[in-house]
């Protein structure tokens, strides 16, 4: 199971889940139910498609939780605990 972890495939695994981490996070953010405070969002309250977004906060959250781990497990098995 160490070969796998220091092999191309890992690298390629870690980066990929980086990126989603990343799209994730935005979508987080702009889900998040403190963002009708924001001046810039006050209009996005009032669009049908946004509200449909919005409920999904939950869901999106969990997802964003299941990737961070899994990025997690894959960076600590790639390059150790540095300690």
């Amino acid at each position: 199971m160490d070969a796998f972890f220091h092999s191309v495939l890992a690298a390629r695994i870690i980066f990929i889940f980086a990126i989603f981490n990343l799209i994730l996070g935005v979508l987080v953010f702009m889900s998040c139910r403190c963002l009708p405070g924001f001046k810039f969002a006050q209009k996005l309250m009032q669009n049908k498609s946004y509200l449909k977004f919005y409920k999904f906060h939950c869901y999106i959250w969990l997802v964003f939780l299941i990737s961070v781990t899994i990025h997690a497990v894959f960076a600590i098995g790639f390059t150790g605990i540095p300690f």
